[in-house]
């Protein structure tokens, strides 16, 4: 009986702790301030665990996607593991019938004509981006002038998918006019500030450029400003 007693006692102990490891992991947050909540509902998904039996790790988990890179080259790369964010490979943008697409994964909204403009350089993606309304580039999203901008490095690489080339993203044809080259991203390079970022849509990569280079120009919208 003592050690039922003892057990039980035990037991209580740990429930807040699991408790507030549970709600750690499984999340009730809604980071794109969307209705549904589909980014916590990913989260728990990916990460929620059993409080008592699978807590969460003591650094908790880390919602990073996942490349999707299929085969594995050798043992203990990323195509062996496969870890990261799940998404739904075939139904990731959702169209809008506006004229912009949705990620489903991260929240953003995309302009679902992808080269409306051609190549601009940095300060005239800005200023396009930016400036972008109703009536334009096919939208009739009813968005006015600030509305959309360009996306930050961050963002725009996040639609690359690895086990894709020319372009590298799954899914490309659920847009309009996806170039394999380079676009624009708003973040500046640091070690040079007459340089920027900008991704690689044919290969899959990052890297830099002149801010007077030409690269294309895919806006968004959405997103935290903190």
């Amino acid at each position: 009986m003592k050690r039922i007693v003892v057990l039980f006692s035990i037991f209580l102990m740990l429930v807040p702790f699991a408790a507030l490891a549970q709600d750690f992991c499984e999340g009730n947050f809604d980071y794109d301030k969307d209705v549904d909540g589909s980014d916590a509902s990913t989260f728990k998904q990916d990460f929620g665990r059993s409080a008592l039996l699978d807590p969460c790790p003591p650094d908790g988990p880390a919602p990073v996607e996942r490349t999707w890179q299929s085969p594995w080259y050798e043992a203990y790369d990323d195509g062996w593991y496969q870890m990261g964010v799940r998404w739904d490979l075939f139904n990731r943008f959702t169209d809008n019938g506006n004229g912009t697409m949705t990620d489903t994964l991260t929240g953003l909204i995309w302009l679902k004509n992808a080269n409306c403009w051609g190549q601009l350089t940095w300060s005239q993606a800005l200023t396009y981006a930016h400036g972008l309304t109703n009536g334009q580039c096919s939208l009739t999203d009813g968005s006015v002038a600030g509305d959309w901008r360009l996306p930050n490095v961050k963002e725009m690489a996040s639609l690359i998918d690895y086990d894709y080339v020319a372009p590298a993203m799954h899914q490309w044809q659920s847009f309009n006019n996806v170039q394999s080259s380079y676009y624009w991203s708003s973040t500046t390079f640091a070690y040079d500030a007459g340089v920027a970022w900008h991704v690689n849509m044919d290969l899959g990569y990052v890297y830099h450029a002149s801010k007077s280079y030409g690269s294309y120009v895919w806006p968004v919208r959405g997103g935290h400003p903190y």
